[in-house]
């Protein structure tokens, strides 16, 4: 890890010079649908309008070309020492939100961004290995608990409000998750299917129980995560007691719903289709909080960008856990009309409760508070106490 500092640093500025490159090269674009509908039936103007827009576009791309070579020798000369950015808690929250939008494109450029999903202590990555989860665990006992974050988030998202009270109150030891929000919700349910299987495997001590927290994307991790694992019939899945969701999308997160058709809608015009493009480069993550998609089979052959591209396949709960499925709502009332109009400002109570899929769980809902309040939010913490006492 010692090349980590600089490796992430030129990554960082790699990416940013290469999305200021297709920015430019976006607005090109733009200018050049206008154009095409402006100068229709101009030949002697048109030449001329694309000479002048053709050099400045040239000379802008060029110079972005230009800086991000010029930065990344600057940074080549840094030489292999410093601290790796993705160790603190703000270069943490900054490459959360970079793989949110574009986690799968660094997935498949082998960049420095994108990292393979870890337990984090401290910012680093603990080795799943007996020896290394009993020096980042000495107080390992045989009931864990995994917090999985949600979409642009980082295992810093928690707080340790939860983890603290559990380890100090109940002897649970708390694990805090940290993976590339922007890759399909099925791979990283399928990664945390093989983590959680090697977890149990080198844990210090025997582990009896296990109870999965998501929040937002992190409740759909979990399940995936479950459903895969109970298909392979993974060790680990019996251990599971409880699994609970905080402001999870189940069906859908109408923004991503609103990105979707928004972009269907752009591409059906000329001068909107590069708007239309910037959208559809989106994550995959993005795209499955559409409808709340766990599995392959709602991604893998299909066409993501079209408009009534299947959305969701039905995936049971895992057996033998206890499922809870927590709302929010910005108003105290889950039934007020505003409260029912927005949720908690990302998702709806509807998609949250996922009563509709007719699953039986154990439903909380927490007034007046916002989706990322339930990260640390007092009520949380009071179910948490009761499921897991």
């Amino acid at each position: 890890m010692g090349t980590g500092a600089p490796d992430e640093l030129r990554a960082l500025s790699a990416l940013a010079f290469g999305e200021l490159r297709l920015g430019v090269g976006g607005i090109a674009s733009l200018h050049g649908a206008i154009a095409d509908r402006a100068f229709r039936g101009a030949g002697p103007a048109r030449a001329t309008h694309d000479a002048i827009a053709g050099g400045v576009y040239a000379a802008v791309g060029a110079g972005t070309v230009a800086g991000r070579l010029a930065a990344d020798g600057a940074l080549a000369l840094r030489g292999p020492s410093g601290r790796a950015v993705s160790r603190t808690p703000r270069g943490a929250g900054l490459i959360a939100v970079l793989t949110g939008l574009r986690g799968d494109a660094l997935a498949r450029e082998a960049s420095a961004l994108h990292e393979p999903m870890s337990v984090r202590v401290d910012g680093r990555p603990v080795a799943v290995e007996r020896a290394a989860l009993a020096a980042s665990f000495p107080s390992a006992s045989e009931r864990v608990v995994l917090f999985a974050h949600g979409l642009f988030e980082s295992e810093h998202a928690w707080g340790g409000v939860f983890g603290d009270a559990l380890a100090s109150e109940l002897g649970w030891t708390p694990m805090a998750l940290r993976y590339n929000s922007g890759l399909h919700i099925s791979e990283n349910g399928r990664e945390l299917d093989a983590l959680l299987a090697a977890l149990v495997g080198a844990w210090p001590v025997p582990v009896a129980r296990i109870a999965l927290v998501g929040h937002s994307m992190g409740g759909l991790v979990a399940r995936s995560a479950a459903h895969h694992g109970a298909r392979a019939e993974s060790g680990w899945t019996p251990l599971v007691s409880d699994v609970v969701s905080l402001g999870t999308p189940h069906l859908g997160a109408p923004l991503a719903q609103a990105i979707h058709v928004a972009s269907a809608a752009l591409a059906e015009v000329p001068e909107t289709r590069p708007l239309a493009g910037l959208l559809r480069r989106r994550s995959s993550g993005i795209r499955d909080l559409r409808g709340g998609s766990l599995v392959d089979a709602d991604w893998a052959g299909n066409d993501p960008d079209a408009l009534r591209a299947a959305a969701r396949s039905e995936v049971p709960l895992l057996p033998g856990a206890t499922h809870t499925f927590v709302s929010a709502t910005v108003t105290r009332r889950a039934g007020h009309p505003v409260g029912r109009l927005v949720g908690d400002g990302l998702v709806l109570s509807a998609s949250a409760e996922a009563r509709r899929l007719g699953f039986d769980v154990e439903l909380l809902h927490v007034g007046a508070a916002h989706n990322l309040a339930l990260l640390r939010h007092p009520a949380v913490l009071a179910l948490l106490r009761e499921r897991l006492a």
